[in-house]
Order: C-alpha cells, then sequence, then structure tokens
C-alpha cells in the first residue's frame, strides 16, 4: 500500500469515528418535555438537540412507525382529554391531531400491524384507530377504572392492558365464540361461531401500572406502589409468583432485550433494582432520579429512564447496570428512538 493510498484509509477511518461518536444520521432519540410541551428530537448518542416539536397539552407516550417518518404522543388529560399528536419527523413538524371521541383520555399506545391501539382511560376502553385516516375503528371496554398501559402481541390477537385504580391486568384474546343461547332454547340454524374478543382479569394489586411482556409472550411482569412484583402467566391467565422488592413506589418495569432480567424503578425514591427473570434473584440495585417511565435501546444496550421530578433521562448501561449519563429534560416522559435517513440535524 502506498503513501497516498495510507492516507486515505487513515482519513475515512477518523471519519467513522467521528460518525459514530455523533450518532448514525438515520437515527433520533425522542424524549417528551411535558415542561414545554415539545418532543425533543436529539441524537442519540451526543444527545445534542436537533429539534424541538410542539405537542398537545398533557403529552405523556410515544410511539413510532416502523419506517421512521411518524411519531404518535399521547394525550391523557387525566381522562379528560381526546387528542393523539401525529409527528412529521423529517420536517420536524406536528402534522396533524387525531380526535378519539367518544374514547376519553388516550394514554398508553402501541402500534401494531398499521394499527395504533390505545388505552382510553377517561372511558374505561381501549381501541385502536387506523394511521392513514386517524378514524377510530374498534374499541371496547374493559369495565375496569384507569385502564392505563397496553401491550399488543406481534399477531395482534393478543392484548395486555392494566388497570390502575381496579388493581387489574386485562387480558383480551381473540377467539371462535358461539353466540348465546336463546330463551327457546333452540340454536338458529343460521347462528355460527365468529370470532370475538374475550376479556379475562387478573387481580394484581391496588395501583399496578407499569407492565411488560416477556421477549417470549410467556409472562408478563407488574408492580405496585407497595414494591410488589407481580407475575402473571399469560397462558394461563393467573398469577404464578410474587416478589416483594421492597421498592416503595414502584412504578415502571422492564425486560431487558434479551429477556433475561428485569429493570424496576420507583417514582417516589429513585431506586432502581435488577431482576434476574428465571431466579427472581435481585442481581443489583442502585439509586438515580425519581424514574417515571423505561425506555429499552437495544442497539444502544442501555435502558432510559424518565425521571419525570427531576427532570432528566437517565442513562444506564445494561451490561455493568451502572449510570453513565444524565441527560437535562424539563419533566421527561415518553421515550423513543426512530430511525429513518432523512431525519435532520
Amino acid at each position: 500500500m502506498n503513501s497516498k493510498s495510507s492516507l486515505v484509509l487513515v482519513v475515512a477511518m477518523l471519519a467513522m469515528a467521528v460518525q459514530a461518536r455523533a450518532g448514525t444520521p438515520d437515527s433520533a432519540l425522542l424524549i417528551i418535555s411535558k415542561t414545554d410541551h415539545v418532543v425533543e428530537v436529539r441524537d442519540p448518542v451526543s444527545f445534542a438537540v436537533r429539534k424541538r416539536i410542539p405537542v398537545g397539552p398533557d403529552p405523556h407516550e410515544i410511539e413510532v412507525s416502523a419506517d421512521g417518518r411518524s411519531a404518535y404522543v399521547s394525550n391523557p388529560g387525566y381522562g379528560a382529554l381526546h387528542e393523539i399528536d401525529v409527528l412529521d419527523l423529517p420536517s420536524g413538524k406536528r402534522r396533524v391531531r387525531f380526535d378519539t371521541l367518544p374514547l376519553l383520555g388516550p394514554h398508553g399506545l402501541a402500534l401494531v400491524n398499521n394499527q395504533l391501539w390505545f388505552t382510553a382511560q377517561g372511558s374505561k376502553a381501549i381501541g385502536w384507530l387506523d394511521p392513514q385516516t386517524g378514524r377510530v375503528e374498534w374499541a371496547m371496554g374493559t369495565g375496569q377504572d384507569t385502564t392505563h398501559m397496553i401491550h399488543v402481541a406481534p399477531d395482534g390477537q393478543h392484548v395486555y392492558a392494566t388497570n390502575v385504580s381496579s388493581g387489574t391486568v386485562s387480558v383480551l384474546e381473540q377467539k371462535l365464540v358461539m353466540p348465546a343461547m336463546p330463551p327457546t332454547g333452540v340454536m338458529p340454524p343460521a347462528a355460527k361461531p365468529r370470532m370475538d374478543w374475550v376479556q379475562t382479569l387478573v387481580p394484581v394489586g391496588q395501583g399496578a401500572e407499569g407492565f411488560d411482556v416477556s421477549p417470549d409472550g410467556r409472562e408478563l411482569w407488574t408492580v405496585t406502589p407497595t414494591g410488589a412484583i407481580v407475575i402473571v402467566n399469560t397462558g394461563l391467565r393467573a398469577v404464578t409468583a410474587t416478589i416483594e422488592s421492597g421498592l416503595e413506589g414502584a412504578h415502571r418495569i422492564r425486560f431487558t432485550p434479551d429477556g433475561l432480567r428485569a429493570l424496576v424503578v420507583s417514582v417516589k425514591t429513585g431506586n432502581v433494582a435488577f431482576y434476574d427473570v428465571r431466579t427472581h434473584a435481585l442481581l443489583k440495585s442502585l439509586k438515580t432520579g425519581r424514574g417515571a417511565g423505561i425506555y429499552m435501546d437495544a442497539a444502544g444496550n442501555r435502558a432510559l429512564i424518565s425521571c419525570t421530578p427531576d427532570n432528566f433521562v437517565a442513562v444506564l448501561d445494561l451490561a455493568t447496570m451502572q449510570e453513565t449519563e444524565r441527560i437535562p429534560v424539563g419533566r421527561p416522559d415518553g421515550i423513543a428512538i426512530a430511525r429513518f435517513e432523512t431525519v435532520q440535524r
């Protein structure tokens, strides 16, 4: 290799190193600021602010489309509002607002199979809308108070939601059911089985709010403010174990991307705990800000904890289970990462 070729190679390697530090141009870290009513678009590595996109009056959760072009932000307003913001990430502008009426208080979000699912905590219900039209296409009541967070399985036929004030988890499944037998005791010849949603309510404890479903779909873990980690077998639709963590104010829980550990945070004390999913043993505990939400970044092997009362996002390295950085944000809440080649700095 001649000296000119060597110089070109060195320059290319330096450029790659700078790009790795600055973050790839096709990705962006999105953080909701409830203080400023914006979504902060940041570099996912340096955390430098690229843009700030205005959103509604009470932003909470955020979900990003698979192509990275759109983000959706819920505005529950303590069960009184009915708005979901739609953000155009390439332009950095709010495109439109979806109206969820008659369903009130959209909070938890999940985008599966081009259906934007949401909880309607003011209407004791869940529903989904078409992201292309913004029209609510389906809804089902839970009959429970404060239906808050939601998880939808990839098949779109298994849905889970926590009902905070009722202390239950709704397990919703699509099943083949027969029409109800009429009073005559004779089923009409035209009556046929049809697919319908069936709900099972699993008592998990008052105040259970944050939850996660294991990567294999077999277990649901949720937490109560007393520190109880309640484990639900999704196949049995029943509680099979409880771990007394002692974390007062336990608020959110998430599985690590490999499914081997569960991370629990307290919104009251700022304590954080890692648990072994198989043995239920405590692996490590530490203290950060008072955590109100967790986002798992599989590509970065890190967890981002929105410490809403303390005005920063804590960054935890999942390999070492240590806090590595704090990102100042005014009352942060929902966090997501978008990947789209035209997101601009």
